[in-house]
């Protein structure tokens, strides 16, 4: 006896000979038992056609190939184009005769059948999303799922179908909805910053809190230690690179802060430099300077304390003054700059007579000439360095005045914590007066001369920047750490501010030191 073994053909069309009969069977329990012999397969719906097509591509049975492509009926591609055929003019068939029916009704039985189709396309077609989240989910993650089993995108809040996705901080989004949330541009790198439920490119949170030099404008870097250490100016809160520190970089001599790569200092040519906020209101010859000493000698005589004597006062270079100093034989100087002097020796000074102008390289055009200044009294003259804003001039000025004002009242030989302390307090009340009118109701230069045109801008008004100064020169008063300006002012302040001036000044005379 001969056998044969099926073809590979013959053995897929018996496979889908019986998925066909147990899918009619389903349907003829539901029409009213139809036997075998009476077997007819309801129309098939559009659904239906899809799902059978489907199948029928898993199975192999239908050629993705042109129609017009000559067959070889030896090729199982032959008979399974045919089958195709004929299933569609079935599927064909079906559709017209249910389209016949009055307001669509539906023919018993067809549902089953749709759900049937359904499920065997759904086995052969899994889904890779789960419709649940996975036991490893945190209980706390937000894991969005809609009603068909598919991922909810944490950005767009659409549907996560097909293709690529991330799941980031236990929610999932589409690669183009997880965004930066400092740039708004999506971040497609391997690594990325968090902070809190925001996430963010790593050069962009780096950009946010890894904090900037103020005067190259670069990230400051970081010490041997790998941590970030920088430079902070206690009253401007100027940030910037130790190394700024000893690199050559301008520092203004009036406020402290140090030049940035965007701004250019002016030059004072004896290697001072000034800030273009503290050079809007610099005094540069000693001319301009007459006002603004008057306005402070009415200050004092405001305060019941009129300097009669007539006392010179000049504006000088800073080597001038140094040289002052030096011919100078008794008196205490705050190191390491000098700005003020109140003298009492006969000198001849170098004084500043004509103002500056204004060049690309600084300041040019000074001039000056040598005067003799000759002892009239218990003091010869005031020196004031050139260049400052009017504020910290005048704070100068009424300092060294009081200086004057002790000599000339026979206050003698008293120690420089004493000396120095109330001088302070003095130079401290005319800016506060000045900065802050009304306090300790002093009088304010602004009022008590009229000749007096220091104290307003051109527009009318002190500015905000000469104020800010002021405060700044408070500050620097208040904050001293030499043990003469600074822990002296402090001790003399407390005095003044619970005895009053008055009585702190008898007591100095007395006793050589503050009241407690």
């Amino acid at each position: 006896m001969y056998s044969s073994q099926p073809s590979p053909h013959e053995r897929r069309k018996s496979r889908f000979k019986k998925w066909l009969s147990k899918l009619f069977k389903a349907g003829s329990a539901n029409n009213g038992g139809l036997g075998e012999g009476n077997m007819v397969r309801p129309p098939f719906k559009k659904n239906e056609r899809k799902y059978a097509r489907d199948f029928l591509e898993e199975i192999g049975m239908i050629d993705c190939r042109p129609t017009d492509t000559p067959m070889d009926p030896n090729d199982d591609h032959y008979w399974a184009g045919r089958e195709k055929g004929e299933l569609d003019q079935s599927i064909a068939s079906s559709l017209a005769k249910d389209s016949q029916r009055p307001n669509g009704q539906k023919k018993p039985g067809t549902e089953n059948d749709e759900d049937l189709a359904r499920s065997l396309h759904d086995n052969l077609n899994p889904s890779k999303e789960p419709p649940y989240p996975p036991p490893y989910a945190p209980s706390c993650a937000p894991w969005d799922y809609n009603a068909r089993g598919c991922r909810k995108c944490g950005g767009c809040q659409r549907d996560i179908g097909s293709g690529n996705y991330l799941g980031c901080m236990g929610t999932f989004f589409h690669p183009e909805c997880f965004l930066c949330h400092a740039c708004g541009f999506p971040i497609t790198e391997f690594e990325f910053s968090l902070s809190g439920n925001n996430s963010y490119h790593k050069s962009c949170f780096k950009e946010l809190t890894h904090p900037k030099c103020e005067v190259c404008r670069q990230f400051i870097p970081t010490n041997g230690a790998g941590l970030i250490e920088y430079r902070c100016h206690p009253f401007w809160s100027q940030k910037y690179c130790p190394s700024h520190e000893n690199d050559g970089t301008k520092r203004c001599c009036s406020c402290e802060r140090i030049e940035s790569h965007n701004t250019r200092y002016v030059s004072l040519g004896d290697g001072r430099s000034l800030c273009l906020e503290c050079m809007e209101s610099a005094i540069l010859d000693t001319g301009d300077c007459q006002q603004l000493y008057h306005s402070i000698r009415d200050f004092y005589e405001g305060m019941n304390m009129a300097i009669d004597q007539q006392i010179p006062m000049l504006l000088v270079e800073r080597q001038a003054l140094n040289e002052a100093i030096e011919g100078e034989k008794h008196g205490f100087h705050h190191m390491p700059e000098t700005r003020g002097l109140c003298i009492s020796e006969e000198q001849t000074v170098t004084g500043i007579l004509k103002r500056q102008r204004m060049a690309v390289r600084g300041l040019v055009g000074i001039r000056t000439q040598p005067q003799k200044l000759t002892r009239k009294c218990e003091v010869t003259a005031i020196l004031v360095i050139y260049g400052l804003p009017r504020l910290l001039t005048g704070a100068i000025l009424a300092h060294e005045l009081m200086h004057a004002w002790l000599r000339l009242k026979g206050f003698r030989n008293l120690n420089p914590e004493v000396e120095e302390g109330i001088c302070q307090v003095l130079s401290q009340m005319w800016l506060e007066s000045e900065v802050i009118p009304g306090s300790r109701n002093m009088p304010s230069t602004s009022t008590v001369s009229s000749s007096s045109t220091w104290s307003y801008s051109k527009k009318g008004g002190k500015s905000g920047v000469e104020n800010k100064l002021g405060e700044f020169f408070l500050h620097q008063i208040a904050h001293d750490a030499s043990p003469a300006y600074g822990a002296g002012f402090r001790a003399a302040n407390a005095a003044v501010n619970k005895y009053g001036l008055r009585r702190t000044l008898d007591h100095i005379r007395l006793t050589g030191s503050f009241p407690l």
